[in-house]
């Protein structure tokens, strides 16, 4: 008799995964619009009519040896799939007043998330000062979305509805100060940043560049690697399809990067040499796009949006570090500028320490706004004439001209 191997969900459908059936997994590079699968990994005996295995004849010595093969390849999968789709069981949160942030595990590249939408999203409880408690438990959303929230036990996902219910729950509002106008130029960037410059992204992350994104994810056990290698081109194939769905993936490579170039350069712009991107004041504008240049600034090494921002646009480079060094305190880089550490640090002070994962934040708490502002000293928030990188004073010719002699 041999055995299939399948998925079995609650929800009355079995998938069965030892026919080259394939499985969509609702993990999809941070994007908001996916479904996945919960149940458990079964096996079942698989009858065979007189077809294929019929006809490999009876004493065929590499008959045998592919029943060996198949039966540890289907006794390998059974556990591989165990382990990468099943969901731990719930635990109960107690959401009472209590802002509980679901989003992916943080990689172990130092960065928060290399979902630009996560990002976003705990960006923005830190600029608008919500203390908020962080649950990596690996759950969508009923929505099947990721990230969302749970407030006095009312569940909400999708980064911008999350926005608006804070907004009327608590009474925040980073967008105060904007007019209507400014309020209308918002909500355009908002959609090119999340609606086309976030596809681009998630092409070069997840297709072009996957081998170093395989290393940056964070995976435990024996067959880490393997794990991470499956999940890797299993996302992989989603992003394809769902770029192709969205009409951007039916482009070449170079035609889709420069698209990509063209988005980054319309921030540029529209930064200049502005604080931030509406002006001298935080908006939620800032947290969407900061939540996606940033994975260009650091979870894309070698590629060409990255020489891009950290190069001709150094503007955005300046304006991720300006954030990064205001509302990330414990976020820190291997890899950061030698203009933003003094001559004396040490290697040790340089390396980044694990970002945590289960504890309440508030950036009231960690971090005092005013700093060395007024200080003309060169810290690690100062350039080497003392300006504070969070202004956006910043000479930028006497800036590359001082990393050039360097």
């Amino acid at each position: 008799m041999h055995w299939g191997v399948g998925f079995a969900s609650s929800r009355s459908c079995v998938v069965e995964l030892s026919r080259n059936q394939s499985l969509t997994l609702g993990w999809c590079a941070g994007s908001e619009e996916h479904f996945s699968f919960y149940g458990d990994i079964i096996a079942f005996p698989w009858q065979d009519y007189g077809g294929i295995m019929a006809g490999l004849g009876s004493d065929s010595w590499w008959k045998k040896t592919l029943y060996l093969t198949g039966g540890a390849l289907l006794a390998a999968a059974a556990y591989l799939l165990h382990e990468l789709l099943a969901i731990r069981k719930e635990q109960e949160v107690d959401s009472k007043d209590a802002i509980i942030l679901h989003q992916f595990s943080r990689p172990n590249n130092g960065v928060p998330s290399l979902s630009p939408f996560c990002l976003k999203m705990e960006t923005y409880l830190r600029m608008a000062d919500l203390p908020y408690q962080n649950y990596f438990d690996g759950k969508l959303s009923p929505q099947g979305k990721m990230p969302w929230i749970e407030y006095n036990r009312k569940k909400v996902s999708g980064t911008e509805f999350i926005i608006d219910f804070l907004e009327e729950k608590l009474g925040v509002n980073l967008n105060k100060n904007l007019g209507p106008h400014e309020r209308a130029v918002s909500r355009a960037v908002t959609k090119m940043v999340e609606e086309h410059f976030y596809w681009t992204l998630a092409y070069c992350q997840w297709v072009d560049n996957l081998h170093e994104t395989q290393k940056m994810l964070s995976c435990r056990g024996p067959f880490s690697d393997l794990l991470k290698w499956i999940l890797c081109h299993l996302t992989k194939g989603i992003v394809k399809r769902e770029m192709y769905g969205h009409g951007i993936g039916r482009f070449s490579e170079e035609e889709i990067y420069q698209l990509m170039e063209k988005d980054m350069r319309s921030l540029a712009g529209l930064l200049g040499d502005k604080k931030y991107i509406m002006g001298p004041k935080l908006s939620t504008l800032d947290a969407t796009v900061f939540g996606h240049l940033a994975q260009a600034m650091w979870t894309l090494p070698g590629t060409r949006p990255e020489r891009l921002i950290k190069g001709e646009l150094i503007n955005l480079a300046m304006y991720c570090e300006r954030i990064r060094r205001k509302f990330w305190p414990e976020w820190h880089q291997d890899d950061d500028n030698t203009l933003y550490e003094s001559e004396e640090s040490s290697e040790a002070s340089k390396t980044h320490t694990p970002l945590q994962d289960f504890s309440f934040y508030s950036r009231t708490e960690t971090f005092d706004e005013e700093g060395t502002e007024n200080s003309i000293s060169q810290t690690p928030d100062t350039d080497y004439t003392g300006h504070s990188l969070f202004d956006s004073d910043v000479d930028m010719d006497d800036y590359t001209d001082h990393a050039q002699c360097k």
